[in-house]
């Protein structure tokens, strides 16, 4: 019997020290549990973090690309219809393989909304390049007033002007602004500068472009008259012209390059995004048109104007002959010369 109670008591504590073990083992595999469970929910969370600092760098990079674009664009990105316009651009954009050539005569160096006619750049008076119109017969509605029953501009030009002044109307109620001048003979100027009227001999005047005119306020009760001035209601002009392709030819600071005095009221058309880009980066026609040979249709120079996409480049001209100008297929475009040596094409993306 002492045996068998000395076989018990032994049996007893290695029983218990059994069931101690296994207690410990149990709770080791809770803690383990409860470490993988915080481990996995730890990793989640740093790839959602992960995620996010992605969407970021997406983000600062489509910003960033924007900040270098030729202008800045009106495009809501949180509008679909915006959204969508922004993710087509590259596929808008013509490929090399897209581009067929489109000859062009060197006489058209002389034709185009963007002729350039200054002094260093005289004017040939091609019989094709504008269509100008009487003001007064060709306009479409009554907003604006004409001081003559000659005065002519082109027809691209009028066009425009009818719409800026209808607008300027539905704005500010206002009919006082009258064109008080447009296009000019060779022989008109030259009658002018004989007379110490204007610095320009005949064919080195911009208005001798069809495109280019003055424009003054004259109120119906009499009590002011004069040359534009952007002032009161008036500014609504000028800060709208670009939005119809105009700009101010002569602007303030650029005396030295378009060789006259700033003018607040003459105004030439151009067409919407070279206008808008000239206004943007203040930039008189002289500089805007060197500005453009830098770029060509591999490379081009792309403005955005609310949601229209365009894209401008240069094709110098051979002298004394034939230039293939290189315009894509499948897209609205026009080339322009400018009255100096080679050719700029506008390309409307959408």
């Amino acid at each position: 019997m002492s045996n068998g109670s000395r076989y018990n008591r032994n049996q007893r504590p290695l029983k218990k020290k059994y069931k101690l073990r296994y207690d410990r083992a149990v709770a080791a595999l809770l803690v383990l549990v409860v470490l993988i469970v915080l481990m996995t929910s730890c990793a989640k969370s740093c790839s959602k973090k992960g995620g996010s600092s992605s969407d970021t760098e997406t983000t600062t990079s489509s910003t960033e690309a924007t900040a270098q674009s030729s202008i800045v664009d009106n495009l809501d990105k949180t509008k679909p219809s915006d959204a969508l316009i922004t993710s087509q651009i590259d596929t808008l954009r013509p490929d090399a393989s897209s581009f067929v050539n489109e000859t062009h005569a060197s006489t058209d160096v002389y034709r185009g909304n963007l002729v350039l006619i200054n002094t260093a750049h005289e004017y040939k008076f091609p019989e094709d390049d504008t269509e100008p119109l009487t003001v007064w017969n060709g306009r479409t509605n009554e907003f604006y007033n004409v001081s003559d029953y000659v005065i002519k501009l082109d027809k691209e030009t009028l066009a425009a002007l009818d719409s800026w002044m209808a607008d300027f109307y539905a704005e500010k109620k206002s009919t006082e602004i009258t064109v008080i001048g447009g296009f000019r003979t060779k022989a008109e100027q030259e009658e002018k500068y004989n007379s110490g009227y204007t610095r320009f001999k005949g064919g080195c005047s911009d208005y001798h472009s069809a495109r280019t005119f003055d424009i003054g306020i004259f109120p119906k009760d009499g009590s002011s008259s004069g040359f534009y001035s952007p002032k009161g209601i008036y500014a609504w002009l000028d800060e709208n012209a670009a939005e119809y392709g105009f700009i101010v030819r002569f602007p303030d600071g650029k005396d030295s390059l378009t060789g006259e005095p700033a003018r607040t009221y003459t105004y030439r058309y151009v067409g919407k995004p070279h206008a808008a880009y000239m206004k943007q980066n203040e930039l008189c026609l002289e500089e805007y048109i060197e500005k453009v040979k830098s770029y060509n249709n591999t490379a081009p120079l792309e403005i955005n104007v609310g949601q229209k996409l365009y894209q401008v480049y240069y094709v110098a001209a051979v002298p004394n002959g034939n230039t293939d100008v290189p315009v894509p297929q499948n897209k609205t475009y026009k080339v322009s010369g400018n009255n100096c040596d080679g050719f700029i094409v506008t390309v409307e993306l959408n």
